[in-house]
């Protein structure tokens, strides 16, 4: 299928790819579908990312940078309930993979620890969770930006 993106113009994206959220996500439950776009330097192709662009399918401006959390904050785990487990169709949290959305503050990235997104990776099917441990909360520093340095013109 090809959906219409504002970032990247027409993308074409298979349709076992599409993340189904029956809630939608917080503040926007009318869009229940998304996919995922690598987010990585296009000049370096070869270059893995560990961001990624959630694009709804059905609106092309809205689009979430997300990320594994876990790969900022190694002691991270979503304490999920029983009922949520079984409402995602999930046996145990290892059939999931855990999102969370990424804000940019100043030259911080920023993830949203306390609203993950937990996706049963069989079933495609998730849900954005709030989470009531106030270890986590929705601005915890991921990575600090470097600025480039600026480039010396010559006369």
């Amino acid at each position: 299928m090809k959906i219409q993106t504002t970032r990247f113009g027409e993308v074409e994206v298979e349709d076992t790819r599409v993340l189904n959220f029956p809630k939608g996500l917080l503040g926007f439950p009318k869009y229940q579908d998304y996919v995922l776009i690598e987010s990585g330097d296009q000049s370096r192709p070869n270059e893995e990312s560990n961001f990624w662009w959630l694009q709804s399918i059905d609106l092309p401006e809205l689009a979430f940078v997300v990320t594994d959390p876990t790969l900022f904050v190694s002691t991270y785990k979503v304490p999920i309930h029983p009922e949520q487990m079984l409402g995602l169709g999930l046996s145990s949290i290892d059939d999931a993979q855990v999102f969370v959305i990424v804000n940019k503050r100043g030259n911080v990235l920023t993830g949203n620890l306390q609203g993950p997104l937990v996706i049963n990776v069989a079933s495609r099917c998730g849900e954005q969770l709030v989470l009531s441990d106030r270890r986590f909360t929705t601005r915890v520093p991921l990575i600090e930006l470097h600025q480039e340095a600026p480039t010396a013109m010559s006369a």
